[in-house]
């Protein structure tokens, strides 16, 4: 089966639990390229539930396969910045390492925005719907939000790390105040000691608050890369990386990561 077939057979499926976006869904046309976007938006909405096993092994073939295509970077290729410390920009769903962090909201179960562009959504895409329920289970054993500054642990399911570590950042109005630093130094802190009791030896962080929660860019990356210090200075063995997608992340951190000598 063919990438094409696999997303009518995939959107069917679908569609057949939720007939109330049929009319919208004839809107997309049948090629690879628009079952995409209509497969994504409909694992999007999707709310947190089981799933059946064909539609398991199908979504899980074709996430593989199209992850494969995208490139898989493994964590042994990079070249550390500093001793224990790395950076690397890319789509942290290509990442092959013991675990990622996800900029997740209060919900946990991800982003409910067709083909929205945050990290929470790719995450949740290329994992596959188990992802949702999982994180959903957490939520309901736990009886409320999850609060700002803790973190939590998951399988990976399709994407090639092992682990997603789901933390919330503090959501910023104006500039940050005390509160919200502090916040933002327990996601760095709670995810490191989660991954450590795990046995997780390589975590890579994307930027945490700094999408829709409104962080100041740099002033989060210092946040971040002052934090992991002081973590693995008490507490040395975990090797980290730095995930930034945009020039200007990668910019801020390769300031801040450049050895002493070369500033």
């Amino acid at each position: 089966m063919n990438e094409l077939e696999s997303l009518l057979q995939l959107n069917k499926m679908l569609l057949a639990e939720s007939p109330q976006y049929l009319a919208q869904a004839a809107a997309f046309p049948p090629d690879a390229e628009a079952q995409w976007r209509l497969f994504r938006s409909l694992v999007n909405v999707r709310a947190p539930r089981p799933a059946g096993g064909d539609f398991l092994a199908l979504q899980d073939s074709l996430l593989q396969k199209i992850t494969a295509c995208k490139g898989v970077t493994a964590f042994h290729s990079l070249t550390p910045m500093q001793k224990g410390l790395y950076l690397w920009r890319g789509d942290i769903t290509t990442l092959q390492t013991d675990g990622i962090v996800n900029a997740a909201n209060s919900g946990l179960t991800g982003c409910y925005h067709p083909c929205h562009q945050c990290i929470d959504n790719a995450i949740h895409t290329f994992s596959g719907v188990q992802l949702r329920l999982a994180c959903a289970s957490i939520i309901k054993a736990q009886g409320r939000p999850e609060p700002a500054g803790q973190a939590k642990i998951t399988r990976a399911y399709n994407l090639p790390c092992r682990y997603v570590l789901h933390t919330v950042g503090p959501a910023v109005a104006g500039a940050p105040s005390q509160k919200d630093r502090d916040l933002l130094a327990s996601c760095y802190r709670s995810c490191l000691a989660l991954a450590e009791k795990h046995g997780l030896r390589s975590i890579a962080f994307c930027c945490i608050s700094t999408g829709e929660f409104h962080f100041p860019r740099r002033e989060a990356a210092e946040i971040a890369v002052k934090t992991v210090k002081e973590y693995l200075n008490a507490s040395p063995g975990l090797l980290v990386v730095f995930n930034v997608f945009t020039e200007e992340d990668h910019k801020i951190y390769h300031d801040l990561l450049r050895p002493l000598k070369h500033r």
